[in-house]
């Protein structure tokens, strides 16, 4: 069952989330402004944000006390960040491309996990099903949801 954690408990992720993305800002301006770093600076700039989600998702996932399957889960998904910025980081390396291909399998079995709702623990916001109104009533003209008007 998922547990919201109060602040004091959320710090350390959204200190270290925050991190990351100063790391991102930091890899945009390389994108704009090259010259402004060292060579090879896009290697680390690139695989750090990665790397740090994947930790930082872990430690908050862990924080929550996720059922086992959930946890594997989050697992998963951190090993697919981790294999990305891998293949960021070591660019030049012959395994690179299979550090990639192992991070798209892992993007992906991660998708449909979610689309088929495994494990069944679960919550549905996960893929923000919970925002879609649902009704048992037919939309009558002139109520405010008709989408024609």
């Amino acid at each position: 069952m998922y547990k919201r954690l109060n602040l004091t408990h959320r710090a350390v992720p959204v200190i270290l989330g925050s991190v990351t993305l100063i790391s991102v800002g930091m890899l945009l301006v390389w994108d704009v402004s090259p010259g402004f770093f060292p060579a090879n600076a896009h290697d680390f700039l690139a695989a750090f944000p990665l790397a740090m989600i994947a930790f930082t998702y872990l430690l908050y996932q862990s924080m929550h006390r996720p059922a086992p399957k959930e946890f594997v889960k989050a697992i998963m998904l951190a090993a697919a960040f981790l294999f990305w910025a891998a293949n960021q980081f070591w660019p030049n390396l012959h395994q690179a491309t299979l550090f990639n291909d192992i991070a798209i399998v892992l993007f992906i079995l991660d998708v449909f996990l979610v689309m088929i709702g495994w494990p069944a623990t679960s919550p549905d916001e996960s893929f923000a099903e919970t925002y879609a109104k649902t009704t048992d009533q037919p939309i009558k003209p002139g109520d405010g949801q008709d989408v024609h008007s």
